[in-house]
């Protein structure tokens, strides 16, 4: 029974408890091999967006906002809270296409999932083997996301950018991961996760590449990120997002 006195179901049940046990759970070799790529790849996209236009103005952004210095803007010398690091990182790894993808969840997990993740990581000062573990599960609840919102992999949504909801489902995920919520916890943070689902796929307009780098990396980063530091904080939700009365259904 969730806190609100409704019965929380067993998918929110389990996918609560399969995130609250990252940290403490062995990957395999290979897994641990292709997870370390993949960030070694991000870190590169990140790198190379940061001069281009879309990481730069990016970076120029949250300067201004301030804020406590939490975690770095890659390229920079810029350190900042954590929700505006994965911002910037997110939307400068998606800055000249040269970020991963991933064909069956429609959308580029590295320039999302590796900023959130890095910035709640340097938080919270957490080791690279947790790091490894948060990245591997955020591109792994990214891609079920999809799969489970739209199970028609030839159907593409005409109404919202599987882009950005994969996206913010892994980076919610690996932020949360990194915060060590328990299953409640972060049950919490998916629903606030959902609460910022948003994205129309009308991106493929965007003839210079900032907005779009927004809405596939930086948005949901920042939005992942922000999921979770409101339930460290303390704040309380609705546990089960995805069943019941009113239920998150996109299709």
């Amino acid at each position: 029974m969730a806190a609100s006195g409704h019965p929380l179901s067993a998918e929110a049940r389990a996918l609560s408890e399969y995130i609250a046990g990252t940290r403490d759970r062995d990957l395999p070799p290979a897994v641990v091999a292709k997870t370390k790529a993949h960030i070694l790849d991000t870190l590169a996209a990140m790198l190379s967006g940061a001069r281009l236009r879309a990481g730069a103005l990016a970076a120029g952004y949250v300067q201004g906002l301030g804020g406590t210095p939490q975690a770095t803007v890659a390229g920079t010398t810029l350190i900042v809270p954590a929700m505006n690091a994965a911002l910037a990182n997110g939307m400068a790894a998606h800055g000249d296409e040269t970020d991963d993808s991933h064909l069956g969840g429609r959308f580029h997990p590295g320039c999302a999932v590796v900023p959130a993740a890095l910035a709640v990581g340097e938080q919270h000062e957490a080791s690279g083997r947790d790091l490894i573990r948060a990245v591997a599960l955020g591109y792994d609840i990214g891609a079920r996301a999809t799969m489970a919102l739209y199970p028609k992999a030839h159907e593409t949504p005409a109404r919202h950018s599987t882009h950005s909801l994969a996206a913010l489902f892994g980076a919610a995920a690996a932020a949360a991961a990194l915060h060590r919520f328990d299953a409640q916890r972060v049950r919490y943070a998916l629903s606030y996760a959902v609460q910022q689902a948003s994205g129309v796929p009308y991106w493929n307009r965007d003839a210079e590449h900032v907005e779009k780098a927004f809405d596939f990396g930086g948005m949901a980063a920042r939005n992942g990120v922000s999921a979770a530091a409101m339930v460290a904080a303390g704040f309380s939700g609705v546990e089960d997002p995805f069943s019941g009365r009113r239920r998150c259904s996109m299709p």
